[in-house]
């Protein structure tokens, strides 16, 4: 049979997805079930137990398809990337209501009433997705109500198919957030999150960690040709950038263990020496044979 990597396919030797019924082997299928993430943020697991590593996160709003709930954990299939992992069970819905808007501030704040003095009870990251049921002002300030109840600042929010420009741009609203491996939100973030979490703003799915961007992503190009320009990927092996222009870049690293500006020369130079250099240069939203 198959070997399937266990990231973007949901199997085991006694459970699997039912749509790998014929490529794996397993004791039971089954189609899952689906439902939505309904805290801010929530760690995937490779694994069902808390001190697991973790993989990726997914948002408030998020779509998963549920294969198994036991001992307070799912294991899931993310609808929008494919991830597959364990997480707690406590922080997804099977009733929660499809969102209409998606919010583009890094970080912005729920309050139990449109009233901003008021202290915030919850706070969503860039990308996540609510249910707005109104709009209302308040001493001039809008505000949009949740279905679920609270408020947020209206400004703070875009319907969830209006998407972002430039991918790039969306990038940059992370600087100086703090690094978190396997963070994909405005709370903490990886060099692969920023990439996935910036596209996806724009409407582009992506794949999730590193070794799949480079190899999914666009086209390869090579900087001696024409040079690279703002959009522009770097590969390092486990890690990735993108560049601000030909000379600038902008990753979420180890180093200042923020989401930084550094030179690419200067990057190079500095990773060389403990990871080799770049392996790969790609171009987003370029088809092979453009």
């Amino acid at each position: 049979m198959t070997t399937l990597d266990r990231r973007l396919h949901a199997h085991r030797a006694d459970l699997a997805d039912a749509r790998l019924e014929g490529t794996v082997e397993a004791e039971r299928f089954t189609a899952g079930t689906p439902a939505r993430v309904s805290a801010p943020v929530i760690d995937v697991h490779s694994a069902p137990h808390a001190d697991a590593g973790i993989d990726t996160q997914f948002l408030y709003g998020d779509t998963v398809r549920v294969f198994e709930q036991r001992e307070g954990w799912a294991w899931v299939q993310a609808d929008h990337d494919g991830y597959v992992g364990y997480v707690d069970a406590t922080s997804l819905a099977t009733d929660a209501a499809a969102p209409t808007h998606r919010v583009t501030a890094q970080r912005s704040f729920v309050y139990p009433e449109p009233e901003l003095k008021k202290p915030a009870v919850a706070a969503h990251s860039l990308g996540a997705g609510v249910k707005v049921a109104e709009v209302v002002e308040n001493r001039g300030t809008r505000y949009a109500v949740l279905s679920t109840g609270g408020a947020m600042f209206a400004g703070h929010l875009r319907a969830i198919d209006d998407h972002q420009d430039d991918y790039v741009s969306v990038a940059e609203s992370f600087l100086h957030t703090p690094y978190l491996w396997g963070g994909t939100s405005g709370f903490g973030i990886d060099c692969s999150g920023l990439v996935q979490t910036s596209m996806r703003m724009t409407g582009q799915t992506v794949l999730r960690d590193t070794d799949m961007q480079a190899e999914s992503i666009g086209i390869l190009i090579e900087p001696g040709e024409n040079g690279l320009r703002r959009g522009d990927l770097v590969f390092w092996k486990g890690h990735v950038a993108i560049m601000l222009d030909h000379e600038m870049m902008l990753h979420a690293n180890g180093n200042t263990m923020t989401v930084a500006r550094e030179p690419l020369k200067d990057a190079i130079e500095r990773i060389e020496r403990l990871y080799g250099r770049p392996t790969h240069y790609r171009r987003p939203g370029v088809s092979e044979g453009q």
